[in-house]
């Protein structure tokens, strides 16, 4: 299916092309180009322009590029335009106007890609839905995502983030939602703001990019929400909340599950319930905001709840697996909870509630009790409260459930000194440290999670602790 042609692509970014090329799809990387791609050649790290001609051998359409690069054929296929992120926005901005179904944006510290994956899901059910890929919510991901929307989309939902003051209005105001999510406001990249009200005004700027008539959805039980319904409101936007607090989506209790959280709200005065195959009080007040935004949209609140009984968390943000340690005996097998994508005090308050809810296995592993075993790694970007942030996690109620708490890197040093001499596991100064222990420390009947920010790599310690397992055999018996 055609979504940019080479003439609507020059036309929506003044650019001037080479060829008579059709693209159906959009790229910045060609480790991932599909054929017909139009390929971005954004500079980053490397300069964007330095895999062009890999991009055409590949089977892109065409490249955006700001100038020829050398070693192409004559006719190379190209657009070319000044600057290439502002002819990827240019594209965004075009595929936008074009396009008349209805956008949601989502935005928060804490949720955003389980909120927007939610709603994927929801809205899938109801109309053809495009959404951002994986976490691609910044300066480039939230262009990127729109240029790649088709025309006929009737659902887009988009991703938006942040790590400094000032980001989240224009990358709004391109996608101009006619309905913005606001998950929560908490503490994560206070290096760039002087408190958490400045990331709360930050998160209400999301507003901004709102379509007239359109509608805010908040939650109810942050410290915060009076900052961010005065923005709602100066935005002139109608607002939905949602939370325990929530005066339109009310959460009244989540129950936590092996596999599942099972939700009692109220929709107004109606009575709300729903299931998620995934435990986490967090999934659940996220699945609220995400109702609470379908019904903004106007959408099937059946089918929505049907559908969020089939979703599951991407992977490394809560996402939760067997692990069979004997092929033959599946019996002696560990669940782990891969959470290993980011982390900041309030999702990692949440994902150790749902280690501490999980249970275990006992009578099956050298050690005759299952425990409940966590890897936790620094979380950066808080400021200069990092040390009592850390430390502070040992005394949550949910930390004194747990059996045993390793520790990885020198942030958590921190939490590693404030835990009781019982759950003190050992401290590592690297995840690349922790790794060749874990056969020594984990066992069968446990449930183990890793969580972290990205920068601590806590993906070494779940991709080991896959590497213990053994796909299962089927045995006959005779």
């Amino acid at each position: 299916m055609s979504l940019w042609i080479a003439s609507a692509a020059a036309q929506a970014t003044g650019g001037h092309v080479q060829g008579d090329w059709t693209a159906t799809g959009v790229s910045i990387d060609t480790r991932s180009l599909q054929p017909g791609d139009l390929f971005v050649a954004l500079k980053d790290q490397r300069d964007g322009h330095e895999f062009v001609a890999q991009a055409l051998e590949k089977g892109a359409a065409a490249a955006l590029v700001d100038h020829v690069p050398t070693g192409l054929a004559a006719d190379a296929p190209l657009l070319i335009v000044e600057d290439v992120l502002a002819g990827l926005e240019a594209l965004g901005q075009a595929a936008r106007a074009r396009m008349s179904g209805k956008v949601a944006a989502v935005t928060g510290s804490v949720g955003k890609t389980s909120t927007k994956e939610m709603l994927l899901e929801m809205l899938s059910a109801q109309g053809r839905t495009h959404a951002s890929v994986a976490s691609y919510n910044n300066h480039w991901g939230v262009p990127l995502t729109l240029a790649r929307m088709p025309e006929d989309t009737e659902f887009a939902v988009i991703e938006i983030g942040m790590n400094h003051p000032g980001e989240i209005a224009p990358l709004a105001k391109m996608a101009r939602p006619h309905v913005a999510l606001v998950t929560i406001v908490a503490a994560a990249h206070l290096e760039a703001f002087d408190d958490i009200t400045g990331i709360a005004v930050e998160k209400a700027s999301i507003f901004e990019g709102v379509e007239p008539g359109g509608v805010a959805v908040l939650n109810a039980d942050m410290d915060t929400a009076a900052i961010v319904m005065a923005k709602a409101l100066d935005c002139k936007l109608r607002d939905i909340s949602f939370g325990t607090e929530g005066y339109d989506f009310k959460l009244i209790r989540a129950d936590l599950r092996d596999e599942t959280t099972v939700v009692q709200a109220q929709m107004g005065d109606a009575p709300l319930l729903f299931k998620i195959a995934s435990p986490g009080r967090h999934f659940a007040m996220n699945a609220l905001g995400a109702l609470a935004v379908v019904a903004a949209l106007k959408g099937d609140m059946a089918l929505a709840v049907g559908a969020l009984g089939r979703w599951k968390p991407y992977k490394g943000r809560g996402q939760r697996e067997r692990i069979y340690l004997d092929a033959v005996d599946t019996r002696l097998s560990l669940d782990l909870i891969d959470d290993s994508y980011n982390a900041n005090p309030t999702s990692m308050a949440a994902a150790i509630e749902v280690l501490a809810a999980a249970p275990v296995t006992n009578d099956i592993g050298r050690v005759s009790k299952g425990r409940r075993i966590a890897y936790l790694g620094d979380m950066k970007e808080l400021g200069t409260d990092e040390v009592a942030l850390h430390a502070g996690l040992a005394h949550l109620p949910a930390t004194q459930k747990l059996d045993v708490i390793h520790c990885i890197g020198p942030l958590m040093r921190s939490l590693y000194e404030s835990l009781p001499d019982a759950q003190r596991g050992d401290w590592y100064a690297t995840a690349q440290e922790a790794a060749p222990h874990l056969k020594r420390h984990l066992d069968s009947g446990d449930v183990v999670l890793a969580k972290g920010s990205l920068s601590t790599k806590l993906a070494l310690i779940v991709d080991a602790i896959r590497k213990m397992g053994h796909a299962p055999l089927d045995v006959e018996e005779g």
